[in-house]
């Protein structure tokens, strides 16, 4: 039986997990990283669950030194935007030449992120990384807290940093609440050939009974969907064969990348929302969709995860740097307000953006058609929301801000 002692012990190695475990470190404190599963190397067919990574995302696996480690060849870079409204008037085109840009953002595999921070990972002296080892026991005390693995290992941090998902052990074990909804959505991911090019344009189309995404992958005519539906629909989608599924898609989307052909299994899963009560305790921190989970609808929930991470690294290291205690409450509270604010507003935006395009009430839709109509002809507010998109706000962690 062994027993170690770390500045900070992350449970989950996730995408999320593994950036703040490297950020820490490179920060010069002491950490190790509990992960029940493990990275794989990504190869052959596309992964069904891709995030678009916005420019602050990136700036953060730059900085990690984890963006070198993504082949480029699977890296789906897209320059323009193009979000409308089915059987409507409304439309709105963003375009990175605009900004002055290259892109506006990547579609890049989730499992390929992850590998990316694990070989990082390895090379980082002062992380630990415990691949396929799950957290039997947690234990918190004045000073520090005890982990016991499952291999009867025990160890002590200073703080925990719970970053193992949306149905937390961690946050379960320490009995934090949530407030939750579910969207009465599920979303359907499958990967897609399309008859013409997407031309490194991300799409979407609000439908009456829900958001359809393309989002451009690392071939020419790859796509990979995301199809929001009530889960009746869903289940009809999904007892489809594939050319009647190929067909359904091709007509929600509009025919706009011609006839679209099923390349992959269909997976289906339901959205909720979840928003923990605490993100900080004493010796705590929640990161990721541990702390909060929000609609796919902007495909957000990874780069507001990342966000997690560089904010924890700022605050984490600033405490240490000034010899403060890392795990004491009092000076976790801070980055606590933070989180939650910009976790909320994210929620917010996205129930209002998907209440807005719910339905096909005439009053609504003119709204629809009137809105998107003015944000995609004032420049101003189209900066805006290009800005927002780019994930370039107000105020980044230091980590998340481009070069």
């Amino acid at each position: 039986m062994n027993f170690q002692s770390y500045d900070v012990a992350v449970v989950g190695g996730g995408m999320v997990g593994l950036a703040t475990a490297c950020g820490l470190e490179q920060a010069g404190l002491k950490v190790v990283v509990i992960d029940a599963a493990g990275a794989a190397p990504v190869e052959g067919a596309p992964r069904l669950r891709v995030s678009a990574i916005n420019k602050a995302s990136q700036a953060l696996l730059e900085h990690l030194g984890a963006w070198a480690y993504l082949d480029k060849s699977r890296l789906g870079p897209y320059s323009k935007m193009d979000v409308w409204e089915k059987d409507g008037m409304g439309r709105i085109q963003f375009d990175a030449q605009s900004q002055c840009e290259t892109s506006l953002g990547t579609i890049i595999e989730n499992d390929a992120i992850h590998y990316a921070l694990a070989q990082r990972a390895a090379e980082l002296e002062q992380l630990t990384l415990l691949e396929h080892t799950r957290l039997e026991r947690i234990a918190f005390g004045e000073r520090e807290a005890w982990l016991t693995l499952d291999n009867g290992d025990n160890l002590s941090a200073a703080l925990v940093v719970a970053a193992d998902g949306a149905n937390s052990w961690v946050r379960q074990q320490c009995q934090i609440p949530l407030t939750f909804w579910d969207y009465g959505h599920h979303a359907i991911v499958a990967s897609i050939r399309t008859q013409l090019p997407h031309g490194d344009c991300a799409r979407q189309v609000f439908c009456a009974d829900g958001p359809l995404a393309f989002l451009p992958l690392y071939e020419s005519d790859l796509c990979s969907i995301v199809w929001s539906v009530p889960p009746q629909k869903a289940e009809a989608l999904q007892a489809l064969d594939d050319e009647a599924f190929s067909r359904a898609l091709t007509a929600a989307f509009d025919g706009r990348l011609g006839l679209c052909q099923l390349e992959s299994e269909r997976q289906s899963f339901p959205l909720r929302m979840r928003y923990a009560r605490h993100f900080a305790r004493h010796r705590l921190l929640l990161a990721g969709d541990a702390a909060h989970t929000i609609h796919p609808l902007a495909g957000q929930g990874v780069n507001l995860g990342f966000l997690d991470a560089g904010a924890i690294v700022e605050t984490v290291a600033a405490l240490h740097g000034e010899g403060k205690d890392i795990g004491a409450y009092g000076e976790l509270r801070a980055l606590e307000r933070w989180r939650k604010a910009e976790a909320m507003e994210m929620i917010a935006a996205m129930e209002g953006f998907k209440r807005l395009f719910a339905g096909s009430n005439p009053l609504k839709k003119a709204i629809r058609d009137l809105g998107l109509n003015l944000v995609d002809n004032v420049a101003g507010l189209k900066t805006v929301f290009m800005q927002q998109a780019m994930g370039h706000k107000f105020k980044l962690p230091r980590l998340c801000r481009p070069e």
